[in-house]
């Protein structure tokens, strides 16, 4: 199994009579999802009914044929000949490999690809760090990075900002280019306006 696998959505139906599988992406478009000639299936839980021969944790299936159907994504997989084949896939979720996805446009990034990386934000004219990225969401408007906060401790190391119960402190923060004006993938490093006390 590769290590870079990242879940991309999830089996929710059987897709017409000849074994078809209904795909619900996590990311409209999921041109990752579309693109991938080679997915791999994994059961959030494995139940085991009488007669139901126990299926892998995770294991790989190679994709004939996908497209777009309406918010959801079709496939064809190989192996999968009928309707029942199928329904027995839903709850799965959807994984590719990040390397073959394709190369995203100028301006453009995974989601996967923010999470880790340090972000600087500003206060009174000078850069001041925020944090590590520790996901991203959808808003329905743009997305939006949730920060877990550092700062720098006397020694300039990067230590948790928490609370008074002693949890990490979080931030939310438009990725948006009018708040994010610099992403620098190869240092993990990304910068912007955002004051670190909103």
């Amino acid at each position: 199994m590769p290590d870079d696998l990242v879940e991309l959505g999830r089996v929710v139906d059987a897709y017409g009579l000849r074994g078809w599988v209904k795909i619900q992406p996590h990311a409209a478009g999921s041109a990752a999802l579309l693109n991938a000639r080679s997915w791999w299936l994994r059961r959030p839980v494995a139940p085991i009914k009488a007669g139901q021969a126990e299926l892998p944790p995770a294991w790989q299936v190679k994709v004939i044929k996908s497209r777009s159907q309406g918010s959801t994504i079709v496939g064809n997989l190989a192996g999968v000949l009928d309707r029942d084949q199928a329904l027995a896939l839903r709850g799965c979720t959807v994984w590719v490999s990040r390397a073959s996805f394709p190369a995203p446009e100028d301006d453009e990034y995974y989601w996967v690809d923010l999470i880790g990386c340090t972000i600087y934000g500003e206060e009174d004219g000078n850069s001041v760090l925020l944090g590590v990225v520790a996901d991203v969401m959808d808003n329905g408007v743009h997305a939006v990075l949730r920060v877990a906060r550092q700062t720098l401790d006397e020694h300039g190391a990067a230590a948790p900002v928490l609370d008074t119960k002693g949890r990490q402190v979080e931030l939310l923060v438009p990725f948006v280019a009018a708040h994010v004006h610099t992403v620098d993938l190869a240092n993990r490093r990304l910068d912007s306006n955002w004051p670190p006390d909103f």
